[in-house]
């Protein structure tokens, strides 16, 4: 998330960037590959205090991949859940 969000009159104002849960825990973390660790990631964006910014942002950006405002975003558009590697179960294929 770019700093200017914050810095824009109106949004963000007082709020301390290193309180922000993506400055405070492993940025990695909000790029992850495990469906677990995306998970992790959405809930930390809980209670922070841009987070509505942080995804107008990423979408109007059309930010490729990664959590954004407690969202995962891939290829510019909020999806449900991140789906685990690997061919999916043909039994849930077929349902």
């Amino acid at each position: 998330m770019s700093i200017a969000v914050l810095d824009a009159p109106g949004r963000g104002a007082g709020v301390d960037v290193e309180q922000l849960p993506c400055h405070r825990e492993d940025p990695e973390l909000f790029f992850a590959e495990s469906p677990s660790d995306v998970e992790l990631a959405k809930s930390l964006c809980g209670s922070c205090p841009v987070r509505s910014e942080c995804l107008d942002g990423a979408l109007a950006r059309r930010e490729p991949w990664g959590v954004w405002g407690g969202q995962l975003v891939v290829q510019g558009v909020v999806v449900p859940r991140k789906r685990p590697r690997g061919r999916p179960r043909k039994s849930e294929a077929a349902a």
